[in-house]
């Protein structure tokens, strides 16, 4: 019997509680869950691909089916690539439901075997968006409560640094 491995793109600029919750859930439903952390080119991340991606393997470090691969490009050809059973995509509000249907409609039409699977946050992350907390952080404001302490470190020593 093959394997499912399922692939969760995102820039994750930062990784929020709200994505760890998705991993951890999604972890126990798929026997290999790829976190895909897009280099983002179009979002100018605050925090490097690199940075990203060591971020988010520490976050999740616990877990002992997950890997953390960068990708760039269109993710129907890195779902090939990857030979993934399907993509996860979470779901906070019915906003990003519309948007998310028609991104996994047009992706199924790119390729018939793109298949998506929506979760939703449990509650208590339901309102976090990357967006929010670095916004928060930039105003100099305390990001422990929506992102792991280490990343909340992260955010003061890139912003003091200005690097």
């Amino acid at each position: 019997m093959s394997k499912t491995r399922i692939l969760y793109p995102g820039t994750f600029d930062p990784m929020t509680n709200g994505h760890i919750d998705l991993v951890v859930r999604a972890s126990k439903m798929f026997d290999e869950v790829v976190v895909a952390v897009a280099v983002g080119h179009h979002k100018r991340p605050l925090f490097s691909v690199d940075e990203r991606v060591s971020l988010a393997k520490k976050a999740l470090a616990h877990l002992d089916n997950v890997e953390f691969v960068s990708f760039d490009g269109l993710l129907v050809n890195f779902f090939k690539e990857q030979k993934a059973t399907a993509v996860l995509r979470g779901l906070r509000a019915i906003s990003d439901f519309e948007y998310e249907f028609q991104l996994a409609n047009m992706n199924r039409t790119l390729d018939s075997c793109f298949e998506t699977v929506f979760l939703t946050p449990s509650e208590q992350y339901s309102f976090i968006s990357s967006t929010m907390v670095r916004e928060i952080a930039r105003l100099d404001g305390d990001v422990s409560k929506f992102v792991p302490q280490h990343i909340a470190d992260a955010f003061r020593t890139k912003l003091i640094s200005g690097s």
